[in-house]
């Protein structure tokens, strides 16, 4: 597809400060996302409120896609529900051609919701309800199967409703990054996971097509894709031979990091996290030098979550006050928290100022508004000084934090998406009181 020409632009170099590292501090204000004025978008949506670019999220997907497509044959993407799924940001996912992957019914239902065909729908995960296994299989969608118990319970359901179900094991194996994720799914070392491909080839309504694995999340390591695809080019040859059941795809899972820098990290993640054609190259390599025929290559899906959404992500917030504390330090409060920035529990995200400021700067720690001691958005980051009212953008902010806040003190914010045409749409209200109560019921005696 023929990229849409940018404008290039100009920009006044800034010599700036040295950070501990010898390269510049950026202090440089953000005034905009995708040219719209973060002053517009918190005068018209309120203050805080996320922001995401439907630019950037195409963008990611596109390249993601090519680094893979490039380098092997058959390649499949399906969007991680979990990592974002409102329904707008799914939309430009599936327009882009990507499957869904869920791992619980209610984003089940969502991904049909927005148009997903069954059989383009991935259900992993340990807690599948029987009615949602019942509704994946008159579906056809493919059933990635978790734990023994979720195994007899299949082909209890397929026995008593005469259906046949696609199904996939996930395998867990040791791939020298710990700890070991060997909660979900079969362990490949101890024999686990053969035991339960036996068992599947041996029931009549259940067909063996996949093998599944997610190794982890925010992996830095891409040899582990490389052992982790290697175990599952093995499995998928001996169900071959052995049993006589090609394996039609093996599915790498998700885990692949954005660029976020992780707390406690020596060097921020822009320098240390692979990207995502250093992960392309391991594991399509892996499985190309296995063996396999040309007819025999299985697909190869990938379920990215973070990677492709996290860097389209923006909080833009206010700054409430500011205080200094017993020890001296500067103190600023925002308006926003760990309620709604979940991720500020495992990244310090980059901060920058939304105007211009003073040169001087100073260390400061950034304090939510909650009446919580914990609820701390970085712990010690230099910026200029901000005053009252002053207003900021934080950076990296699409994955999970809009699937895992919470209306605790403060209710969630407003949602907006900025099109590729540089008008913003609101796509999920900021919440209300009434909104708060709706599920509530007073007994009579207390009305």
């Amino acid at each position: 597809m023929k990229q849409k020409y940018e404008r290039p632009t100009i920009k006044k170099m800034n010599t700036g400060l040295m950070n501990k590292f010898g390269t510049r501090t950026d202090f440089d204000p953000v005034k905009d996302i995708d040219g719209v004025p973060v002053k517009n978008l918190i005068a018209e949506y309120g203050s805080p409120v996320f922001v995401l670019s439907e630019k950037q999220v195409r963008r990611n997907y596109q390249s993601a896609v090519r680094s893979f497509k490039t380098r092997y044959p058959k390649v499949q993407f399906a969007w991680s529900y979990k990592t974002n799924y409102l329904n707008a940001i799914c939309k430009i996912f599936h327009q882009e051609g990507s499957w869904a992957e869920v791992v619980s019914g209610f984003e089940y239902h969502k991904a049909l919701g927005n148009g997903v065909q069954g059989n383009q729908i991935i259900f992993n995960g340990p807690d599948k309800k029987e009615a949602d296994l019942v509704f994946a299989i008159e579906n056809h969608s493919l059933i990635h199967i978790d734990h023994f118990d979720e195994l007899y319970l299949l082909i209890r359901i397929c026995e008593q409703n005469n259906k046949k179900a696609k199904v996939a094991i996930r395998v867990n194996f040791d791939t020298g990054v710990y700890p070991i994720w060997d909660r979900f799914g079969f362990n490949y070392e101890n024999g686990q996971a053969w035991t339960a491909i036996n068992k599947i080839a041996s029931a009549k309504n259940l067909e063996l097509i996949g093998l599944h694995c997610h190794i982890g999340t925010f992996m830095l390591s891409t040899s582990a894709y490389s052992v982790a695809s290697k175990k599952l080019c093995d499995l998928a040859k001996r169900c071959k031979v052995e049993l006589q059941n090609p394996i039609e795809y093996i599915d790498l899972g998700g885990g692949f990091p954005s660029t976020n820098t992780l707390k406690g990290a020596y060097l921020p993640g822009i320098d240390t996290v692979p990207s995502v054609e250093d992960f392309a190259e391991a594991i399509t390599s892996t499985i190309l030098d296995f063996g396999f025929t040309s007819d025999e290559l299985p697909t190869l899906i990938l379920e990215s979550g973070r990677v492709l959404i996290d860097d389209a992500g923006y909080l833009l917030g206010s700054v409430i006050a500011n205080k200094r504390l017993s020890d001296g330090r500067r103190a600023t409060i925002m308006d926003f928290g760990i309620n709604i920035l979940f991720t500020s529990n495992w990244y310090d995200h980059k901060i920058s100022p939304a105007q211009e400021g003073s040169q001087y700067t100073e260390e400061t720690v950034l304090f939510g508004p909650l009446c919580m001691n914990i609820d701390v958005v970085r712990e010690s980051i230099n910026l200029p000084l901000l005053e009252t009212g002053d207003q900021v953008v934080v950076h990296k902010v699409g994955a999970y934090n809009m699937t895992q806040w919470m209306q605790f003190i403060n209710m969630r914010p407003a949602v907006v998406l900025i099109d590729q045409n540089g008008q913003s749409h609101q796509i999920r209200k900021p919440e209300t009181l009434e909104y708060l109560e709706m599920m509530e019921q007073i007994p009579e005696h207390l009305k």
